[in-house]
Parts: C-alpha cells; structure tokens; sequence
C-alpha cells in the first residue's frame, strides 16, 4: 500500500515505539509545591466565599533598573527592605488569620532552624491580638499537612533557645497539631484545622 505522496507504508514494530519512562509521581513534576496548593486552595476559598486569605507581598527597595525599551523597565538590583514576618494573613469568620508555611523532605522531624526570631515575635504579637496563628507544616515524604499553633512552637522555640532540642518531633506535630485534610478542590482544606483551633482559642483567650 502507499500513501498518497507515494511513500510505502510501513508498520511500525514495538522497537520503533518512542519509550515512556516510568517512575514515581512527585510534588515537584506535578506541580504541587506547598506554596502552589496553599495559593491554589486560597483561590477556592476566596471563590466559595470561605476566607480572604492572601500571600503577604515582600517588600523591597529597588537598586538599579534597566530600560531595554521604553515600556518595559527591567530590575537588575534590589534588596529586601525589612525581614518577612509570615507567609499569609487574611479573615475568616471575623477572626484574623496569620500564618507560615514551611515543608519538609524529613519523615518524623522538623528542624527549628527554618523557623525566624522575627516569625516568632509576629506570630506572639498577633495572638496577643487575638488573632489565631499557626504553622503550616507539610511532610512531603508523607504527604501529611498539619496546622500547628503557635502555641506549641513557643515551647519549642524556648526549648530550641536554650539548645534543648533541634527539631519538632512528628509525634509531637501529631498530638499538639490538627491534621488537614488533602484532596483535589481544594487541594489543602486547612480551615477544617482552623476551626479546630479557633474553638481551642477561645477556651484559652489570648494569655500567653
């Protein structure tokens, strides 16, 4: 048989099939960076009228700016202004909501060293507030996401001070956090864990 070009059809024979690699189905080849399902599920929120929750803006100062065209400026220096406070804020229920996000390829830790002096100082200053401030932790290798209080990372904070401890044990995640739930729409319903929180909250009050 030919084609109409008068090439000669041939069959193309197993050996001849491009090759399909398989492997492991990561965050990082679908896409699914904590930042990503956080900004991912806040949109959802935001849709079905939940919660106003946005990532904080990094303010900087910019240096030195390049205009290749006349429209177009492009930054070629810039530095931070001041040291980031947390992640995201935002309202839900009428309640203030702040927190950090951080990920981990550990299994049954976290290291206290990725959490900031100036983190921890916000987070304290904004429950004394009244508001309702957490960690957001994911264990990638796990795929567990919990939200943990602030109130428990002050301990720990104060352990890790005083060289006590180094890290947050998953048990201790486990028992002091509330674990979230992961899906598809939204991809982490964290405000489950919230609520959870905020009821914890207001037996508590905003004594430190």
């Amino acid at each position: 048989m030919r084609y109409p070009n008068g090439k000669i059809y041939q069959a193309q024979t197993q050996h001849d099939l491009p090759k399909i690699r398989k492997g492991k189905t990561t965050f990082s080849n679908r896409g699914m960076k904590l930042e990503d399902m956080i900004n991912h599920t806040n949109k959802w929120y935001l849709l079905h009228d939940k919660a106003v929750i946005h990532k904080k803006p990094t303010p900087i100062q910019v240096v030195t700016v390049d205009y290749p065209k006349r429209s177009r400026a492009v930054i070629k220096e810039a530095y931070y202004k001041v040291a980031s406070t947390t992640d995201y804020n935002g309202v839900y229920k009428g309640k203030y909501i702040d927190f950090e996000a951080k990920q981990t390829n550990l299994k049954n830790t976290f290291p206290l060293h990725n959490i900031h002096q100036h983190q921890i100082d916000h987070m304290k200053q904004c429950l004394h507030h009244g508001g309702i401030c957490f960690v957001l932790f994911l264990f990638k290798a796990r795929n567990e996401a919990y939200v943990y209080p602030i109130r428990a990372l002050l301990e720990d904070w104060q352990a890790f001070l005083a060289k006590e401890m180094t890290a947050i044990p998953l048990e201790r995640v486990q028992s002091e956090g509330m674990l979230v739930e992961m899906g598809y729409q939204p991809q982490l319903d964290y405000l489950k864990a919230v609520d959870q929180l905020i009821l914890m909250e207001e037996k508590l009050g905003n004594n430190l």
